[in-house]
């Protein structure tokens, strides 16, 4: 229901009116008494209050809202209903949310170009949305979306030149199963395969190994849709400086509407997970790195284990072994007690006995077990030891198609932040990925962080995409990834308000201690604005000295003068001052 506010001073005059109605009744009734001045000035301010209340209730309930107003004219007593055509669209982890009346989803290419030269003409913002997995909601815009989910084919497969040329709305799962009948599949891949081709390859997404590049270089040729100059075709011979800047352009110069992949032959991949630790991954860091053909590390905060899981074609093992010395259920077992002990304390012990809980998986336990106190450190490290024994349990070596054995289990909502920073060449690594990782486990003690395992570590290849965050000139840079997460295991806004405060208290401890000192910046995908005007200054200068910001911005006022596809985020990463220099 909607409630009726009234100010405090006014609800105090009422239930003071109330009061001394009583007193009245208890002393004898005379005509010729006066009231007592503070009895008079009281039913006079109640009168003023209650004329008060009565215009502003007419007025709520008669005043014609105009026809783009959020919300229909209100009900008495009653929340207005939202309007039917009103969208509520959220990134993954549900920390970013936006009602827009406009989401758009064309199903061709006209329709997609008539949509955003109607826009540029009219000067509104329609800004591309992908599957919105971004966790800082970098494609969400309350002024209008368009969305390519209903542009979702595969257009020309090249077997001889292993070419795939599609529409961007399709999802990387989607585009896998159609490349496999002809024997194909993509170089690498994320942790999920949600994500949409167009938005995959635009916030510079990545997968891991040393050798291989982020996933924009897997890009030969696209169609890019702008406001202002329509369909251009892009690649490596046509207009190169534009096709790199827009491969991965932060959704700011173009609708993304059609890319022709690099693919490779369809493989399998032997997985080996094991467990080791810092002194062990020290010695061979380097063999390691040039050795796999993909590979990462699983850091786990106050413990010394670092699961370590390498991928790399079955030519390169001879006997491996393919079965775990322990079964599933014998490794997350010891799981499943601490969550049922956990219950006991926390809650209930005829919760403890629910025999659901065998069914859960280990990223469902770990959620259920920090649900319960996520930001009690002891309560995370005894977490965290038992994922531990759970990888120890879980060692050995599993073979499948690539892209089932790259994906990872990233567990339930979180926040996340995750920076990328050079690491010296593969021939020569600099040791500073591993640097980095001793100093972010030393903070994290010394500040008592209640950080949840794991802190993944991967590794790409340089990128020639300027924007991308591991863009080099030098063709053998290598380049690590470094994540840190706190999960949002809870629906309880309160609970998920104190565990969003603690995160970005980690993340500016982290940033503080580390990202100057290793040249590291955060993936656009997971960058988060600050409120603070002089840290978003801050923020500014930095990304000014890494990326080219005012060539992009060139870019941008070229392609998209009236601003149709930014938002308020991309305004702030990449406000247009200074001097403008040319985009080529």
């Amino acid at each position: 229901m909607r409630h009726l506010l009234i100010p405090r001073f006014l609800r105090r005059a009422s239930s003071l009116t109330h009061y001394h109605s009583h007193l009245q009744l208890l002393r004898p009734l005379s005509s010729s008494s006066p009231l007592p001045a503070s009895e008079s000035d009281l039913r006079k301010y109640a009168g003023y209050a209650l004329l008060v209340l009565g215009c502003g209730a007419a007025t709520y309930y008669s005043f014609p809202f105009p026809p783009d107003a959020l919300h229909k004219k209100a009900v008495p007593f009653k929340y207005a209903p939202l309007p039917d055509d009103l969208h509520t669209v959220s990134n993954w982890s549900g920390t970013h949310e936006v009602h827009t009346r406009v989401l758009l989803q064309p199903d061709s290419l006209p329709d997609l170009e008539e949509a955003l030269a109607a826009a540029h003409k009219e000067q509104r913002r329609l800004r591309p949305l992908g599957s919105g997995l971004s966790p800082n909601g970098l494609a969400l815009s309350r002024a209008g979306m368009v969305n390519l989910a209903l542009m979702d084919k595969v257009l020309d497969v090249d077997v001889k030149k292993k070419t795939v040329t599609v529409q961007a709305g399709i999802r990387v799962a989607e585009l896998v199963d159609a490349l496999r009948e002809h024997g194909l599949t993509l170089q690498n891949f994320a942790s999920i395969r949600e994500q949409q081709v167009g938005g995959i390859i635009q916030v510079g997404a990545h997968g891991t190994g040393a050798g291989l590049p982020p996933i924009d270089e897997q890009v030969i040729s696209m169609k890019l849709v702008t406001p202002a100059k329509g369909t251009i075709e892009l690649s490596r011979e046509k207009d190169p400086d534009l096709f790199y800047l827009a491969r991965c352009g932060l959704g700011g110069l173009g609708v993304v509407a059609e890319v022709t992949l690099q693919c490779v032959e369809r493989h399998q991949l032997v997985e080996h997970t094991f467990v080791s630790n810092a002194d062990e991954i020290k010695k061979n860091h380097k063999k390691w790195l040039s050795e796999n053909k993909h590979i990462k590390y699983l850091w786990i905060p106050y413990t010394d284990t670092v699961v370590v899981v390498k991928c790399n074609p079955p030519s390169r093992w001879k006997t491996p072994k393919l079965t775990s010395k322990y079964g599933k259920d014998e490794a997350i077992q010891h799981v499943r007690d601490l969550y049922r002990e956990a219950l006991k304390k926390y809650r209930t012990e005829a919760e403890s006995n629910d025999p659901a809980i065998d069914q859960l998986s280990f990223t469902e336990l770990r959620d259920q077990l920090l649900a319960l106190d996520p930001l009690d450190k002891d309560h995370v490290i005894r977490i965290n030891k038992a994922e531990a024994e759970y990888w120890k349990k879980s060692e050995g070596y599993h073979m499948g198609w690539s892209d089932e054995i790259l994906g990872f289990d990233c567990g339930g909502q979180q926040w996340v932040s995750e920076t990328c920073f050079p690491t010296g060449t593969l021939a020569k690594p600099s040791m500073k990925d591993l640097d980095y990782m001793e100093e972010l486990l030393q903070l994290i003690e010394k500040e008592d962080i209640p950080a949840p395992a794991p802190i993944e570590q991967r590794w790409t290849a340089r990128s020639r995409s300027p924007m991308s965050p591991a863009s080099s000139s030098e063709e053998d840079d290598i380049f690590s990834w470094v994540g840190i997460i706190m999960y949002l295991p809870t629906s309880d806004p309160r609970q998920r308000k104190d565990i969003t405060e603690e995160f970005f208290n980690y993340r500016s401890l982290a940033q503080t201690s580390l990202w100057n000192d290793y040249s590291a910046y955060e993936h656009w995908a997971k960058i988060e604005i600050p409120k603070d005007k002089d840290e978003l200054a801050e923020l500014q200068a930095r990304l000014r000295k890494r990326f080219p910001v005012n060539a992009y911005n060139k870019a941008r006022m070229e392609l998209d003068p009236n601003k149709v596809l930014s938002s308020a985020r991309l305004e702030k990463l990449f406000p247009a001052t200074g001097t403008v220099q040319s985009a080529k």
